[in-house]
């Protein structure tokens, strides 16, 4: 009777801990995906208010655009639940190489977002401007999310 006991407080304990954990690993991603969009927004701001930089892009064959703050807030949110969506989908089904599977995933899809960068026409300032956005969400989103990722270390 004693061991049947002890084995649902054990069981118990393991089903706290679980959703203490999985609590903590939500704040954990929330809190990446946030320091990911207000590093992006900071950059914005400084690139816009203290070196007085138009973030103009032109697309080839479109008209300029201005880099507003809505396509910098849309640019870190859509990533930000994009890899939090991934990590959990690879938590889910693949468990033992979420971790490592979605950190390659997420070091590629940020190399690959400067491809954009490259082929649009503008200023060294505004390109410049642009890929320390692009670096700014990518190191909070995967270092925050690979801290928070279930799997070795």
């Amino acid at each position: 009777m004693k061991d049947k006991e002890d084995a649902m407080v054990s069981g118990s304990q393991d089903v706290r801990e679980g959703a203490a954990g999985a609590g903590a690993r939500r704040l954990g991603r929330a809190l990446a995906a946030a320091a990911a969009v207000l590093a992006a927004v900071l950059v914005w701001l400084v690139a816009r208010t203290v070196f007085d930089q138009d973030l103009v892009v032109r697309q080839p064959g479109r008209e300029a655009t201005e880099v507003d703050i809505g396509p910098v807030l849309v640019f870190a949110v859509v990533p930000s639940l994009a890899g939090w969506a991934l990590l959990a989908v690879l938590e889910r089904f693949a468990a033992a190489r979420a971790r490592v599977v979605w950190t390659v995933v997420a070091v590629a899809v940020l190399l690959l977002s400067f491809v954009p960068i490259l082929q649009v026409e503008a200023t060294g300032a505004t390109k410049a401007a642009l890929a320390l956005m692009h670096v700014v969400v990518g190191a909070a989103l995967i270092p925050g999310f690979w801290r928070t990722a279930r799997g070795p270390r």
